[in-house]
């Protein structure tokens, strides 16, 4: 399937104009420095466009800001998780206030997410878009507490 050239046009462009907190995420997730997992940024999914998406894991990773709390907002963001979920991928999502003031729980968070599937889906990454999975989205709340359920996620790579 060939993709719209307006698409990877815009997608370009948001790679140039990111949030500061798509920058600082780009900066924790770039050339394998997560988990050793390749993630791509501003990744043409037509009819869409997803944040981050790493491939072998099947996983979609949207940044949300504050246009995402009001009622169109969250309207279109079910409809993107629905579709995206449709096609087999795991969507995450974390506030942008959350990627700059909590990082350190926004990765911990992340790096379980990661941990499981990669322990509970070796064939995820292969065949990412045959596999029919229920995703969630998350929304990291200031007073929500993660466990540790693995080693940290600082420093450690999974092989």
């Amino acid at each position: 399937m060939k993709i719209d050239l307006q698409l990877l046009v815009f997608a370009k462009t948001m790679r140039t104009n990111a949030t500061d907190a798509e920058s600082l995420m780009w900066q924790l997730l770039r050339a394998k420095r997560f988990m050793n997992l390749k993630f791509r940024r501003q990744h043409v999914m037509a009819p869409y466009i997803v944040d981050f998406y790493c491939h072998e894991l099947g996983l979609v990773l949207e940044l949300d800001g504050s246009q995402h709390n009001k009622e169109d907002g969250r309207a279109y963001d079910a409809e993107r998780t629905k579709f995206l979920e449709a096609l087999g991928l795991k969507v995450v999502r974390y506030r942008n206030h959350n990627v700059l003031s909590r990082t350190d729980v926004v990765l911990e968070d992340l790096w379980n997410v990661c941990f499981e599937l990669k322990k509970t889906s070796p064939l995820r990454g292969s065949a990412a878009h045959l596999l029919k999975r229920e995703g969630t989205s998350l929304h990291i709340k200031k007073s929500l507490q993660f466990k540790m359920k693995a080693p940290s996620p600082l420093g450690r790579r999974l092989g």
